[in-house]
């Protein structure tokens, strides 16, 4: 992080008495682990960690430490089957998360042995990805947050790639760090992240090479600054889904803010009473933010080889399997749902068990009138995902999708994990971001 520098004796002794701001970490001590489990039990048992859920679980897991030699197998081969099975159809953020799984307690060299081919798949992803921008007005094929695994990923496991590149198209007032108008936090805590390696690679003997990282250095405290503008007053970082990555942002980069603007602990003790009343209900919300409670960030995935095994402090069972909603009620409750074109709304009411997601709401509509509520999904890394609705597509070169709404408000939960309840006006609406 900070480069080292050469110190007579005194002097080294007098620097290493002045208060650092240098990796500032809070995390859950030993002592409170069972606050832990049931993110880690989500993670294991749930039906939903297939796929690439899997690999976020097989990152966050390692990384912790968290994992026997079993549970390990079982989780890479799935991980491995997504990979060479559907790798035409994985988007580059996907390859990336598979990756740094892949590789997290590996050093990059045993990576490059073992997966000859991911790395080199990546980096032809993400020259894609920056292709598309150039033909669509800036916007890549998919997002920011997944542009900023991929550079992470190509960092840690010495991909190809353009330095001068990254510190041109991260520039923190890009649009594409922006929702609706509103700073992203997951996407620019991941940018940091992704920066960060970018700039500890940099050796700045060039001309370019300092340049290069004086702009990676602004674009950092920049981020930053707008990470920390979105904090509540509870110590949220964004929302409860954002917090974690946000954590390990700052977690990084805390040479670019003042101590004062961040408490750690409030921000820790607030996401601990989240865990508790079930906010992480499916793997990828739990797996994203286990690393950060326990001081880790993805920065450390080829630092410590090879992993340590086994639950230690942890209760892991793998009797009763933790599903993504709680049980259904054999009870019915009226939930009203409207699709939203433009001017054009159309809304029925229907009937569904009470403990019903989202999801299950649009198909009880489907069934009703497949013209009006009919609707295609895709399984992603935070589970279902609305792709169209009534043959209208999400297109991300028109930086378009359907948010999910209630009375009105969006949600920040996805379409198979948000809890309808009894009199809820549910919508989805084709909106721009």
């Amino acid at each position: 992080m900070r480069q080292s520098h050469q110190l007579p004796l005194l002097g080294l002794l007098l620097f290493s008495l002045i208060p650092r701001q240098l990796c500032e970490i809070c995390e859950v001590s030993k002592n409170n682990y069972t606050d832990l489990n049931p993110l880690i039990n989500t993670m294991i048992n749930s039906k939903y960690t297939k796929g690439i859920q899997a690999a976020n679980v097989l990152l966050s897991l390692r990384i912790g430490g968290i994992l026997n030699q079993c549970q390990e197998q079982q989780l890479i081969q799935q991980v491995k089957l997504t990979v060479y099975y559907k790798a035409s159809t994985l988007t580059s953020g996907q390859l990336a998360l598979a990756i740094l799984a892949l590789g997290a307690c590996k050093t990059p060299d045993e990576t490059s042995m073992r997966y000859p081919n991911l790395v080199k798949n990546l980096r032809n992803k993400f020259k894609a990805e920056i292709k598309n921008m150039g033909k669509h007005n800036g916007n890549p094929l998919t997002n920011y947050y997944q542009l900023s695994l991929d550079v992470l990923a190509l960092c840690l496991f010495r991909g190809k790639f353009s330095i001068t590149q990254v510190a041109k198209i991260f520039k923190p007032e890009n649009k594409n760090f922006y929702f609706k108008g509103q700073f992203s936090v997951d996407t620019g805590a991941m940018a940091v992240l992704a920066l960060t390696c970018v700039k500890n690679i940099t050796n700045g003997k060039k001309k370019t090479d300092m340049e290069n990282l004086n702009n990676i250095n602004n674009h950092i405290k920049s981020l930053i600054g707008k990470i920390l503008s979105q904090k509540k007053e509870n110590g949220l970082l964004g929302n409860i889904y954002s917090t974690g990555e946000a954590m390990q942002a700052l977690f990084v980069s805390s040479d670019y803010y003042n101590e004062s603007k961040w408490d750690c602990q409030q921000t820790l003790d607030t996401v601990i009473m989240e865990i508790h009343k079930g906010a992480f209900r499916i793997p990828t919300a739990a797996a994203q933010i286990l690393p950060a409670l326990m001081g880790k960030t993805y920065l450390n995935v080829n630092k410590d080889s090879p992993c340590v095994y086994g639950p230690g402090d942890f209760n892991i069972s793998t009797v009763e399997p933790i599903t993504a909603t709680p049980p259904l009620s054999p009870s019915q409750i009226q939930v009203n749902y409207s699709v939203v074109i433009i001017k054009e709304t159309h809304s029925t009411t229907v009937s569904v068990a009470n403990g019903s997601v989202f999801l299950d709401v649009m198909e009880a509509a489907q069934k009703e009138n497949a013209t009006l509520f009919g609707f295609t999904v895709e399984e992603r890394s935070w589970g279902p995902y609305i792709t169209s609705v009534q043959g209208l597509t999400a297109n991300n070169n028109n930086r378009t999708f359907w948010e999910l709404l209630n009375n009105g408000q969006p949600l920040d939960q996805g379409v198979g994990s948000y809890i309808v309840h009894e009199g809820d006006n549910l919508e989805v609406r084709w909106s721009t971001y």
